[in-house]
Order: C-alpha cells, then sequence, then structure tokens
C-alpha cells in the first residue's frame, strides 16, 4: 500500500491529481494538503511514500517545503514530484538542484502524471533496497 501526499492550495488540483492518480495499481491513500504548512504538519504526523508539490502557495513556497524536506533525515529519501504552472528554465533547475525527483507542469497529461509517479517510485524502491 502507498500513501501519496498531494500539496496544492487549489482543490481542484487536487483533485485532478488524485483522481489521475488512482489508476496506479495496487491500494494507494491519499493525503492532501493545502499549503506548505500542512504539508509539513502531515508528514511529521505519518510517513508518506510520495509527495506531488506544487511550488506557488500563499503560506509558503514549494522550494521551501523541499529543502524542509531533504534537510530532515526522516524525509530526505522521501521522491517529490514538483507539479507547478511554472514552466521556466529556472524554475526546473531550482526544484532539481532543491531536490526534487521529477519536475512537470500543469496542465498535466493524466498518463504523464501516472508514468512519472511510478517512475519516481520505482526509483525509490531500488534505492531502499541498497544496502
Amino acid at each position: 500500500m502507498s500513501r501519496i501526499l498531494i500539496v496544492d492550495d487549489s482543490p481542484t488540483i487536487r483533485r485532478m491529481v488524485r483522481v489521475s492518480l488512482a489508476a496506479l495499481p495496487g491500494e494507494t491513500i491519499f493525503l492532501e494538503a493545502g499549503s506548505g504548512l500542512e504539508a509539513i504538519e502531515s508528514v511529521s504526523v505519518g510517513a508518506v511514500d510520495l509527495m506531488v508539490l506544487d511550488l506557488n502557495m500563499p503560506d509558503m513556497h514549494g522550494l521551501e517545503v523541499l529543502d524542509f524536506m531533504r534537510g530532515h533525515q526522516r524525509y530526505r529519501r522521501v521522491p517529490v514530484v514538483v507539479l507547478t504552472t511554472r514552466g521556466d528554465d529556472a524554475a526546473r533547475e531550482d526544484a532539481l538542484r532543491s531536490g526534487a525527483s521529477a519536475f512537470m507542469t500543469k496542465p498535466f497529461s493524466p498518463q504523464d502524471l501516472i508514468t512519472t509517479v511510478e517512475h519516481v517510485m520505482a526509483g525509490a524502491a531500488s534505492r531502499s533496497e541498497v544496502p
């Protein structure tokens, strides 16, 4: 069973991501956060296997959330797929340099999101098997 945290200030985008990823094989529990602070609270309360993270949020920028995740041993290996309206090279480079596992732009194709998440989760699984 996988636990995926969807972080976006738009309830519509969170719903679109959840509906898209419902097609993943196996059982998946979806958690949602409408802000960066809610995301940090969610991962602090319970483990997640993957985070889908928006960059532009009102209370805390997504890169700050990503920096938090990569700065703490407990969350360092959680894969993070950045899903944002910012399609510029600087945003992509900043996200990947900060430790994003993948970068996608909105609007997104549900199949592209599924493929990206499967690829990222497979990579995370293979890293966890390394002694």
